[in-house]
């Protein structure tokens, strides 16, 4: 999540949604914001208390965090955005990030197929890394009551063309977005990792996802470039 005092907005940080991105590109105007050193401060003594002081919004806390912590006023006035992605290819793109950075994580599950149904499984203990890319991105978008609470929800599949969307009501000349590491050895669709099968598995895990955010397995939207 990242918050700016000055150009007033929230942005909220769904895994492997291309935030990252989003973030290196916004973090420029950091320093551009008075806010920002004891913005910086507060950051750095939460880091060296192992973030026991409650004074830093996680990177990928959901938006109800921010409602609650912010007085409502200025939360109000907030302009609030996020993305979100295919959530079939989300996995995919997911399990290339884990087996190229944190490989350990797979748990002897080399294949997709196999980390799939492994990461889906409820028995399976709680490890971070992996549970963050299989919560509902919904749940990064909504109150306790359902609402949804961002302005606008931009898309993985058409990044650049959103992203221009949120500087524009941000009022700031859209920079360039940094490429973000792509696996090398990564089939470019999606579908071709999936067996009806496992297809079926993400489609109801994700069904409230599918629904609101109006995904399905066949891409509607054409893949990025």
């Amino acid at each position: 999540m990242l918050l700016s005092p000055k150009y007033r907005f929230l942005f909220v940080h769904i895994a492997k949604t291309g935030g990252t991105s989003v973030r290196a590109a916004l973090e420029r105007l950091r320093w551009r914001d008075p806010w920002s050193y004891p913005m910086f401060l507060c950051s750095r003594l939460s880091h060296l208390s192992g973030h026991r002081i409650a004074t830093k919004l996680p990177r990928h806390a959901k938006i109800i965090a921010a409602q609650e912590l912010l007085p409502k006023d200025y939360f109000d006035t907030l302009f609030k955005f996020a993305f979100v992605r295919n959530p079939w290819d989300l996995q995919v793109s997911s399990f290339h990030h884990i087996r190229r950075e944190r490989p350990h994580y797979l748990g002897g599950h080399e294949t997709f197929d196999a980390f799939l149904r492994w990461k889906l499984d409820p028995e399976r203990p709680y490890q971070y890394h992996i549970d963050t890319s299989i919560t509902l991105q919904s749940d990064y978008l909504i109150d306790l009551h359902g609402r949804i609470l961002v302005d606008f929800i931009g898309r993985y599949e058409r990044l650049h063309e959103d992203f221009a969307t949120v500087c524009d009501h941000i009022g700031i000349a859209s920079p360039a977005l940094p490429h973000a590491r792509e696996a090398k050895d990564r089939k470019r669709d999606y579908r071709s990792y999936y067996t009806d099968e496992t297809a079926g598995l993400i489609a109801r895990h994700f069904a409230r996802d599918i629904e609101m955010l109006g995904y399905r397995f066949d891409p509607e939207y054409p893949e990025r470039a």
